[in-house]
């Protein structure tokens, strides 16, 4: 099974104060009260007024995103960090092979990355998007990372996380089906 990820990630109400007046701005629930937002290419143009760019190239520290950030996109992530800190994160996995990419933007600056990897060798808390969510504040839990602490596991692709954010879904929405389904 794959898995594919692009999206802003941030605190639940600064993202809705950034996205209330956009058409194409969906907000998946997590957990500790951040929202996901997917990256579409009509957010993307609603955000910027362009076309979306991608890299034809494979991923690398180089190119970490398949998405080319822009400096319009850029600038519109600088701004809302000056609200609270705002991760831009991509995955992609399929058959055992693919890649984590992440940046940080806060106060208008970017602090933190972009950071890369493709290999996941390292320990879990050093994995790009576990990094960038540990600068958003995501605290530790019951779960193994804080990856799954948010619930990013919960949905496999854009189209899921548009979908569990139209229903209007929270993270513990699955583990309330699940526990449901242990207690029939």
């Amino acid at each position: 099974m794959s898995y594919q990820l692009s999206a802003v990630v941030a605190d639940a109400e600064l993202l809705r104060e950034q996205t209330a007046e956009l058409d194409h701005a969906v907000l998946g629930e997590l957990r500790q009260d951040f929202a996901l937002l997917p990256v579409t290419p009509q957010l993307v143009i609603e955000l910027t007024g362009s076309l979306p760019d991608f890299a034809t190239d494979d991923r690398s520290a180089e190119r970490p995103f398949g998405l080319v950030l822009s400096t319009a996109l850029v600038e519109v992530l600088s701004r809302w960090s000056r609200s609270g800190p705002v991760a831009y994160l991509e995955a992609e996995f399929g058959a055992g092979a693919g890649y984590q990419s992440a940046a940080v933007w806060l106060g208008g600056e970017l602090p933190w990355g972009p950071c890369f990897d493709d290999e996941l060798e390292a320990p879990r808390p050093l994995w790009p998007i576990n990094g960038a969510l540990t600068r958003l504040g995501v605290e530790p839990g019951t779960w193994i990372d804080p990856f799954a602490e948010l619930g990013l596991h919960l949905e496999r692709n854009t189209d899921g996380w548009l979908a569990h954010g139209r229903r209007r879904l929270s993270a513990d929405y699955w583990d309330e089906l699940v526990e449901q389904w242990e207690n029939q």
